[in-house]
């Protein structure tokens, strides 16, 4: 007689996975040996902004400066001073910009689909 086999539930598979993975810690197993082991290294470390490269990046997208800070979630008044160089842009900021400027149409089509004209007649 055939043993039927009960389909596992997400839960129940990644409770299995994870005492598997108890059991081999306890019992000093290479880990390598037992289980799929990757090291993936990204190079996302932001480049700076000068002011006429905020300037660039925001004029890549056709946008004012109201709303390329409202895009990127920053103030109007961070904008302006990366901008004249008051202030630099926080690394996050950066590495938004740098994601803009290495695919500038996608982000084009991200603002109008987000973007909603009012007050159009």
């Amino acid at each position: 007689m055939a043993k039927s086999r009960k389909k596992l539930s997400l839960e129940e598979k990644i409770i299995r996975g994870l005492k598997g993975f108890a059991d081999a810690l306890e019992s000093g197993e290479d880990l390598a040996e037992r289980f799929t082991c990757r090291k993936v290294v990204l190079n996302l470390e932001p480049v700076s902004y000068s002011p006429d490269s905020v300037k660039k990046t925001r004029e890549t997208l056709g946008l004012s400066q109201a709303l390329f800070a409202k895009f990127i979630g920053a103030s109007k008044n961070a904008v302006q001073a990366w901008e004249r160089g008051d202030r630099e842009p926080s690394p996050i900021a950066c590495r938004f910009m740098d994601e803009i400027m290495n695919n500038p149409q996608l982000f084009r089509r991200r603002f109008a689909d987000l973007a909603t004209p009012t007050g159009a007649r």
